[in-house]
Parts: structure tokens; sequence; C-alpha cells
């Protein structure tokens, strides 16, 4: 027999800790389990602490997927009925990720010392951002962990399916695009200014269309450093522009402004808010501290951001979810009256969800459309730019060999 110290949350979320006698570790986990705790952790009491040292995150990025796989296999390893210091230990060895490897490293030791495994996230926010940090403290503050991190995986995974559609949707047309420039600024700045030369020594009278290429030619092979200088200048003067409100704020109602993508891209903001805002409820997190999260999740977006902070403070003030979407005027009605339907059936999150599957579907429905015309356009839009300059040379050339043939 021997002696184990433990760490354990009740059905209330309570966390108590205390030491028990059995002949292995497997018989404690069984008799705590036996009566309904939850093991934060559990070692044998002459055991020594692993050697966990709390350093700066180094390796590199963490990337989506990465939280994806951790929150999935550290749901697994807890339904499974490992105590939650061993199974952070278990996946802090298994990661690839070097900044992964020390964060669980650094969490697994503020854990195992009796915190909280959402306050020991708190501590790493550029790895674990606000949303997983209240989707992990109403977890555990519910007894459900487990459940709380597969609904983050879940979460994390169709954000990156959405995400991985709009990116293939968009990545021919810009490949497309970028080969397209670079040969028609091989033709205008090589291939244009030889035949120039051959035409200025024949002395010919060159169509109006051959003077006006030969002319955007030679005005761009003459200021390319001026033109290039330029293009840097106004770069460097945007991107402080956008890196102030008014700037920002410019940016986003440009966006929502633009025809065909506009629209697109709002419902991809409106697609996140609700399976975010769906997902925090159903998770247990209150109203007011899942719109604090949204805040979060939209702070690279001023007009959203500004809309959340002020359906926030009308919430706080009494008024219902609904209501203060509504009043910020910067979300669809349709959201509103169904979060108004929500609300007065109890219904909220089943309506949040069935309003999250729709955008998702407009979403889908556009990148579809969108794939099946942009290739044909991309094709004639290039292939006319084409078809023009290498007419603008081939018609002196035609005067030329009509001049011989006299």
């Amino acid at each position: 027999m021997g002696k184990f110290v433990y760490t354990v949350q009740d059905a209330n979320g309570n966390t108590s800790s205390g030491a028990l006698d059995a002949s292995d570790e497997n018989e404690a986990i069984t008799a705590l389990q036996g009566k309904g705790f939850f093991i934060l952790s559990i070692q044998a009491e002459k055991m020594e602490g692993g050697a966990f040292t709390r350093i700066g995150l180094q390796g590199g990025r963490v990337s989506s997927r990465d939280l994806a796989f951790f929150g999935e296999q550290l749901a697994t390893l807890l339904n499974g009925g490992v105590p939650l210091v061993r199974a952070l230990t278990l996946l802090g060895e298994h990661s690839e990720k070097k900044a992964m490897k020390v964060a669980i490293s650094a969490i697994t030791k503020d854990v195992a010392s009796g915190s909280s495994l959402y306050k020991a996230l708190e501590k790493h926010g550029n790895i674990f951002d606000s949303l997983w940090v209240s989707l992990v403290q109403a977890g555990e503050m519910g007894g459900q962990l487990p459940k709380a991190l597969k609904q983050i995986s879940g979460y994390i995974q169709a954000q990156n399916e959405l995400n991985g559609k709009v990116l293939t949707a968009l990545m021919y047309p810009a490949v497309l695009g970028t080969i397209s420039i670079g040969v028609l600024a091989f033709f205008v700045i090589k291939i244009v200014p030889t035949f120039a030369e051959i035409f200025k020594s024949f002395d010919l009278k060159l169509p109006p269309l051959t003077q006006f290429i030969i002319f955007c030619s030679t005005s761009l092979v003459n200021n390319l450093v001026l033109i290039i200088a330029t293009i840097i200048g106004i770069t460097f003067l945007l991107k402080g522009y956008l890196a102030t409100e008014p700037g920002q704020l410019t940016l986003v109602n440009f966006e929502f402004s633009l025809p065909f993508f506009g629209q697109f891209m709002k419902n991809i903001l409106v697609e996140r808010l609700l399976t975010t805002l769906c997902t925090l409820i159903e998770s247990g997190v209150s109203i007011l501290n899942a719109i604090t999260v949204l805040e979060g999740v939209f702070a690279s977006n001023i007009v959203f951001q500004r809309a959340l902070r002020t359906v926030k403070n009308d919430v706080a003030t009494g008024k219902s979810i609904s209501v203060a979407f509504k009043k910020s005027g910067v979300f669809p009605p349709l959201v509103t009256e169904m979060m108004w339907m929500g609300e007065e059936s109890g219904k909220l999150p089943d309506i949040l969800g069935t309003l999250s599957n729709f955008y998702r579907e407009q979403i889908d429905q556009f990148i579809r459309r969108f794939t099946s015309i942009i290739d044909p356009i991309m094709v004639v839009f290039i292939g006319g730019i084409v078809a023009v300059i290498v007419l603008s040379i081939f018609m002196p050339i035609f005067q030329l060999s009509q001049i011989g043939g006299r």
C-alpha cells in the first residue's frame, strides 16, 4: 500500500486536495472517480515532482490546427479517465511544436500546484485566446471540461474548414493574376521597346493604337525607378493611415461597400460571430462574458468591435440581446429577428446554430459561383490585353510587308 496525494473537483466546480491509501495509482483513480470527483492531479506522496521549467516561448508560431488537436486529444484522455496533470504531461511530451511543448509544460506545472486549468491557460494569451479561457472556465465550473474542450476543437476545425474554402477559391485567380502581370510586364518592358526601335528605323507612320502602346511602354521603362519608389511610399503611407482608427474604419466600410464581394465578406464575419456566440452560450458562458470574448475575436474589425461594445453596454443595463444587437445597426435584420425568436422560445443557442448554418451555406454558394465564373473572366480579360498588345505590334509589321511587296 502507498499514499497518493490528489487534487480533485466536484460536480459543483469546487476544488479540494487530500491523500488516500491505495495499492497503486489506478486503484486510487478508481476510488476517487467512484465518489464522483474529476481528478485534476494525483501522484505518490514520495514521488518527486517533474522538472518543469517556465521559460519564454520559442519555436515558432502555434497554428490553429495544433490547438484543435490539443483540445481534441486532451478531451479524449480526460474522457478515458486519465488525470488532468498526467494528460497534460503526455500531450506536452508528444507535442512537435516547441512553443506548444513549452507552454503545456508551464501549464502542467501550474495545474499540479493547484491552479485551475483556465487560469493556467490565461498566462499564455499569445497561444490560448479569450475564447479558450472562457470555454475552459465554463467547462471547469460546470464539471464538463472534456465537453468544453470538444466544443473548442470542433469550433476551430469548423473555422479552419471555412477559411480553407475561401483561400482555395481565391488562390487560383491570385496565381493566374500574378503570372499574367508578369507576362504583361515582360511584353511592355522588353518586347514593345524592341519593336519600337525597328519601326523607328523604317520611319513608319504608326497606327494610333501602336503609338499609345509604345508611349505606355516608354513611360514605364524610363520612369521605372520613380514608379517603384512611389508605390513603396504610398504603401508605407497607407499602412500608417490604416493603423489609425479612422483608417481602420475607412477600410472596413470600403470592404463592405465593394460590389459582389462586400456582402460576402460581411457574411463571413456574421457566420463567425454566430458560431462563436452559439459555442460560448452552449458551454455555459454568460451573455456578458460571451460578448466580451467576441470583442476580442473581432479585434481586427473596428466596426464589429464597436458594435459589440455597444451591445455589451446595453445588455448590462438590462436590454435583451436581440434588442441590443438590433440597436447597433450593424447586424442584418434576419439575425436580430431570429435572436428575438430564440429568446422568446428559450432556444437561443439552437437558433444561433441554425443561423450560422444558413450563413455558412450562403458562403459556400458564393464560393461555388465565384469559382465557376472567375476562370472565364480572367482568361478573357488577360487574353484581351495581350491581344491588344500583339495587335499593336503586328499592325506596323503588316504595313512593312505591304511596302516590301510593292
